[in-house]
């Protein structure tokens, strides 16, 4: 398995992205992105980036923050995600500038790209197909729903994959009837799958803050990780 940091940049901005791939798969091959949660590109993003290599994707480890941050613990990493989290140009421009470096790469099929983020990286992937980029299909595991204000989307051409707890206080099932109404108004294909007994961070081992709403899950995990790959299959056939 062939891996490494790779430098890009947006606005000056140095941003290091990790890269995995199955070296011994001759030819350009279909590419994932992975949007960390607020923590950044750590270990457990670079964890979901190996297990999509091994099923013969390039997985690209996105850098949302800078100079590949990481932070330790909720309230640092509030800290280092706030001010991407709050100018959703920003943001748009950094997921966008990842999308665009993978496509670049010459082991990359250059039009059978998806992205996948977490809690934070999935508003990150959903701003990706907001943004009308040719992705072909973003799916958000525990995502941020909330469209961004005073930035106007461009068509969706990505089908969307939406996996979420029903027990998610910090995105709760209320918010998903907007994204829904947003979705079905632009023509996309989409699906949203509710896990009944999910908290927020159900992939996280790390997930423990029970008053925050955040509680891993290793059966809900398991079965939302097995209907992304399926989801894969279709849209980078």
């Amino acid at each position: 398995m062939h891996k490494q940091d790779i430098d890009y940049y947006e606005s000056g901005v140095r941003l290091v992205g990790h890269l995995v791939y199955d070296k011994t798969i001759i030819g350009p091959k279909p590419a994932v992105l992975i949007a960390p949660a607020f923590e950044g590109r750590n270990q457990f993003a670079i964890g979901k980036a190996e297990e999509l290599a091994k099923l013969g994707y390039v997985a690209f480890v996105v850098d949302m923050y800078g100079e590949g941050q990481i932070a330790q613990g909720v309230e640092a990493s509030l800290k280092l995600m706030m001010p991407v989290f709050n100018d959703r140009a920003l943001l748009r421009k950094r997921i966008n500038a990842a999308f665009t470096t993978v496509k670049n790469l010459e082991m990359v099929e250059k039009n059978k790209i998806a992205a996948i983020g977490f809690c934070f990286g999935g508003m990150c992937v959903l701003d990706l197909a907001r943004s009308g980029t040719a992705v072909k299909g973003v799916v958000s595991f525990h995502g941020v729903f909330a469209s961004p204000a005073g930035i106007p989307n461009e068509k969706i051409i990505s089908k969307v994959l939406l996996l979420h707890g029903y027990k998610d206080p910090q995105v709760p099932p209320e918010q998903a009837l907007q994204i829904e109404k947003e979705l079905d108004e632009a023509g996309v294909d989409w699906q949203l799958h509710f896990y009944g007994t999910a908290m927020h961070s159900f992939t996280d081992p790390n997930a423990v803050e029970i008053e925050r709403g955040r509680k891993y899950d290793a059966l809900i995990a398991k079965r939302s990780w097995y209907v992304m790959t399926g989801f894969l299959q279709e849209v980078l056939a």
